[in-house]
């Protein structure tokens, strides 16, 4: 995740008293922060609990469910470092500590957009080739896809300590974005805007629009809590990502067009959407507990393991779409090859009387 302080710039330089407009923006930030700590560690401290000690057969998306709350809990534990630098001003934990809360925002990042492409592409598979993708849904394929995730997901956030660096002005010590080059700028923005959204996000949409094909020609209409669920996740993460990533690209437009003005306002956009990205990882919890909101009154403390035994049956609800698309196949062939049967038989029998 990129600076939650970037409007400081990438120079050295000790950074200005803050303006009106600053101020707002910093006390904007402290709120996100501390609205994503009080919701999003307790929320998701309790959906790891429920997927590990409640729940004995889990489902792979059961199992994407308890590895999106883990991303989401590791990047939740940064903000008392970033916390005490909004409202101190200045980075007290050291060089590596710096680089660190940075390059573990980033893994989260990645890890949190992959699983949810792999949510995805597990719907599409069961709806797809309902019967050669159980295959991949075994527990030890599952278990190498998950360690693959985690694998990419801390490659790809590799350059991101590269572009953090901890300087003191003034006996202040601040941990601020430092690029060598315009060209790194570029890079790095772009890299983490194609890799961690546009990319996975295209294969996300193309998924459930094939899935919304094959289900509106099927007439199927799924009205599974898990189904919703699974699209309520991707819908929140679009919507708490998308801003950052637009700053992303309009800050390497302002670097290849040399517009000051769109350096300027990519700058001070930054902070607010950054924090606003960390608030997504509060979200989820939220949205469990109103998917398992009639689950509350009859489950109380369990309704969590409630909603997410529900996905166990949603691959045979999928599987039993594809069973009907296969049955259609096979109905339109057998009367398909009467047909042609027919008109073999209408032809021999004229050829006959010609004859």
């Amino acid at each position: 995740m990129e600076a939650i302080n970037s409007s400081l710039g990438n120079s050295t330089a000790p950074p200005a008293a803050p303006s009106g407009a600053q101020y707002g923006i910093i006390v904007l930030s402290i709120v996100f922060l501390i609205t994503a700590f009080i919701i999003g560690f307790p929320g998701n401290a309790f959906v790891i609990w429920t997927v590990l000690t409640r729940i004995r057969n889990r489902s792979v998306t059961c199992i994407l469910i308890l590895h999106l709350a883990i991303a989401d809990i590791i990047v939740i534990l940064t903000a008392p470092f970033y916390l005490h630098l909004l409202t101190t001003g200045s980075w007290v934990f050291g060089r590596f500590v710096c680089k660190l809360c940075h390059y573990t925002g980033c893994l989260s990042m990645y890890a949190s957009i992959l699983f949810i492409t792999y949510m995805s592409l597990d719907r599409f598979l069961a709806v797809a080739v309902p019967f050669s993708s159980q295959k991949f849904r075994t527990k030890e394929v599952v278990k190498r896809l998950i360690l693959a995730i985690w694998v990419l997901s801390a490659l790809l956030a590799i350059p991101m300590p590269f572009y953090r660096e901890l300087f003191t002005v003034n006996n202040v010590s601040i941990c601020i974005p430092y690029h060598s080059s315009s060209g790194h700028i570029i890079f790095q923005y772009l890299f983490e805007s194609l890799f961690g959204f546009f990319i996975p996000f295209t294969v996300i949409v193309f998924c459930y629009v094939f899935i919304g094909i094959r289900l509106r020609s099927a007439q199927f209409q799924s009205k599974r809590k898990t189904s919703r669920l699974v699209i309520f996740i991707i819908v929140t993460f679009a919507l708490f990502w998308f801003p950052y990533q637009f700053f992303n690209v309009l800050q390497v437009a302002g670097e290849t067009t040399a517009s000051p003005t769109i350096k300027k306002v990519s700058r001070y956009a930054r902070p607010t959407v950054t924090a606003l990205a960390f608030l997504s990882s509060s979200a989820n919890p939220v949205l469990y507990a109103f998917a398992g909101g009639s689950f509350i009154r009859t489950a109380g403390i369990g309704f969590m393991a409630k909603l997410l035994e529900g996905t166990l049956s949603e691959s045979s609800s999928f599987r039993t779409v594809s069973q009907v698309f296969r049955q259609r196949s096979r109905i339109e062939s057998v009367e398909l090859g009467k047909v042609l049967g027919t008109v073999e038989e209408n032809k021999s029998f004229s050829t006959h009387q010609t004859d």
